[in-house]
């Protein structure tokens, strides 16, 4: 049986059970690992357990039944703060760490966190998003850090360990999370009504790398739809710039008005390209001892195994130059996050991919 149901992370939890058996709960922690994989829902079932009012022979269990737990679950719970980066910002606002102009040291989570506890034994705050935290707002977090309160515990969430400012990482202790695998993955995605079919599911779950939350955007039909229209346009590269990166730029604004909707819709949309490039590598590398059409990018995807199968003979001998890609599409990516222009953003990229297909298909 997984611990508390939480598939996939019975390692951490394992962990975690040492650490209280012990009696050595560090003050603050830095959760990392893939997106969707299921970091916040163990951080809030850790925090069910810390703060579950019946005793218990097991130190990491939750009887999920007493008023502390079910506080938890409603997100009530007196000594639980949690914290995320609103949908509309692009960054942790310093206000929800430090309170406003008018209450600076006086509200959010730094302050909360100080207080005594009101019915648990301890306070826990769980800071999501932290791979949004800017470096104003990291540097609110390093007091509390630093000069942790008593009985307090601080989750922090991210994505990679590398994002966070170094005083941040020095600080907490560092604990992954692996991506889910594949069968666990799809059975949620069937499980949760993302969908219907477990093949599918299957195929969603290896192409979003066993995150359930990219899993379910790939769902959606009209984006998978234009998910093999860009791969194709990648392959015809050069010849289609023009046309491919107008109908991107239309998918991102058909993502709706909301600029960070229409950046999470940018950064998916690069991330298929990365797949592309890839799948496109490996298709090279593989080609030095066998036949390339003979090898197999990924079981049912058609796409994506189309697009490389067109591609790959006028890229023959170029792996530098797919590298070359993969870089500019890791490059493109991190400008989304820098707020650039999204329409030039999206231009300037497909332009420099173009460019470097027609120097491959020169060489």
């Amino acid at each position: 049986m997984s611990w508390l149901d939480i598939e996939g992370h019975d390692r951490v939890a394992d962990r975690f059970r040492a650490i209280l058996a012990s009696g050595r709960l560090a003050s603050s922690y830095l959760f990392v690992g893939p997106a969707g994989c299921g970091k916040r829902t163990f951080a809030l079932r850790l925090a069910e357990c810390l703060l579950c009012e019946s005793t218990s022979a097991d130190p990491l269990a939750a009887c999920g039944q007493c008023e502390a737990c079910q506080q938890v679950r409603a997100g009530t719970h007196p000594d639980l703060i949690f914290i995320a980066r609103p949908e509309d910002k692009q960054v942790i606002p310093v206000d929800l760490l430090i309170g406003d102009d008018e209450h600076r040291g006086r509200e959010g989570l730094c302050h909360d966190l100080s207080l005594k506890p009101f019915r648990a034994d301890r306070r826990v705050a769980i800071l999501d998003d932290a791979d949004d935290l800017n470096e104003e707002g990291a540097n609110c977090l390093l007091k509390t850090l630093e000069e942790p309160p008593p009985h307090s515990l601080l989750i922090l969430i991210g994505t990679s360990a590398e994002k966070q400012l170094p005083t941040i990482r020095s600080r907490c202790q560092i604990v992954h999370f692996r991506p889910l695998g594949v069968d666990i993955a799809a059975r949620l995605l069937v499980e949760q009504g993302v969908v219907e079919d477990l093949e599918r599911a299957r195929l969603l779950a290896r192409i979003a790398g066993g995150s359930l939350t990219q899993a379910a955007r790939l769902a959606d039909e009209e984006l998978w739809k234009f998910r093999g229209e860009l791969m194709r346009g990648l392959a015809e590269l050069p010849r289609r710039s023009f046309a491919l990166a107008r109908a991107v730029t239309a998918c991102v604004e058909a993502a709706g008005k909301e600029a960070p909707r229409r950046r999470a819709r940018a950064v998916i949309l690069i991330g298929f390209a990365v797949d592309y490039y890839y799948a496109l590598l490996h298709r090279l590398v593989a080609a030095e001892a066998t036949d390339p059409a003979g090898v197999e990018v990924d079981a049912g995807d058609a796409d994506l195994d189309a697009a490389v199968t067109r591609a790959v003979s006028a890229a023959a001998g170029e792996v530098d130059g797919v590298a070359e890609a993969i870089d500019r599409c890791l490059a493109a990516e991190a400008h989304v996050g820098r707020n650039a222009n999204l329409a030039t953003l999206v231009d300037s990229w497909i332009a420099d991919l173009a460019d470097l297909q027609a120097r491959m298909v020169a060489c």
